[in-house]
């Protein structure tokens, strides 16, 4: 019942925040202690809980359980089958299908588009930079990073965006409305993307590859920040004495020299 009334009353003595459950609770205090007492006998990776190690483990063994119904594909996690079936859910509005690929459209003018990624066409042109997309809407959304518009607007904040898929994801900060779910902690997400980047801290897989010493990392920005260390590229600047740093971190560290006084 506490879904629907959004009652969570037990709360975290370290940071405040707030759970459902006992158990939610008692998971979230791992991220405090680092206690991962759950350890993968393959690679020693260790987990806080017996559900993210079974999840990881499906990555050795490859066993995938979880069985699309209608077209046999198999997954390791029941979230990822859950949304391999929204293809499906659409392709009855979707009639037009490639010849190439069998990709489904609704719409035979999404159809022609489409076909555009398999025969490389690009006709719409910026005149700026001369890059070309595949469809006018993109080029469109494009010409605005050089003319700096911003057409789309929050309605509570006024803060404004290019495109208008950012918009709605913003407006969730106001409204509170997390619709993204975790399947292995309930932990929810204002975007879909979010939400798969968390899964990774469940399953254990770090995609994202340094080229120059191999670390692998759950995601991009981790990457990126980790790319510092190799470039020797430093560009957090402390206004006080103009020294320099690699992360944003380090540097509000560095400040408290300058605001102990």
């Amino acid at each position: 019942m506490r879904t629907h009334t959004g009652e969570r009353p037990f709360s975290c003595e370290v940071c405040n925040k707030k759970f459902a459950t006992p158990a939610n609770l008692e998971t979230h205090m791992y991220f405090h202690t680092a206690d991962q007492p759950f350890v993968c006998e393959v690679c020693s990776k260790k987990f806080a809980t017996p559900s993210h190690l079974k999840a990881h483990l499906h990555f050795h063994t490859d066993d995938q359980p979880f069985i699309c119904e209608i077209c046999s594909k198999k997954f390791t996690t029941s979230a990822h089958l859950k949304s391999h079936m929204q293809i499906h859910a659409g392709e009855r509005e979707r009639p037009l299908g490639c010849e190439l690929c069998n990709k489904k459209f609704r719409k035979s003018f999404d159809l022609k588009c489409h076909v555009r990624s398999h025969t490389g066409e690009r006709p719409f042109c910026c005149e700026v930079c001369n890059k070309k997309f595949t469809m006018s809407s993109h080029l469109k959304e494009h010409v605005r990073f050089h003319t700096g518009e911003q057409p789309f607007i929050c309605e509570v904040c006024s803060k404004t965006f290019t495109r208008s898929s950012q918009l709605k994801p913003h407006m969730r900060l106001h409204t509170g409305e997390r619709p993204f779910v975790c399947e292995v902690c309930n932990k929810k997400f204002t975007t879909l993307t979010h939400l798969k980047a968390h899964m990774r801290f469940h399953t254990g897989e770090q995609p994202f590859n340094c080229e120059d010493c191999s670390k692998t990392f759950t995601n991009s920005s981790n990457l990126k920040r980790h790319m510092l260390v190799h470039t020797g590229e430093r560009p957090f600047s402390c206004e006080v004495c103009k020294k320099r740093f690699s992360q944003s971190l380090q540097l509000q560290y560095h400040m408290f020299i300058h605001t102990a006084a």
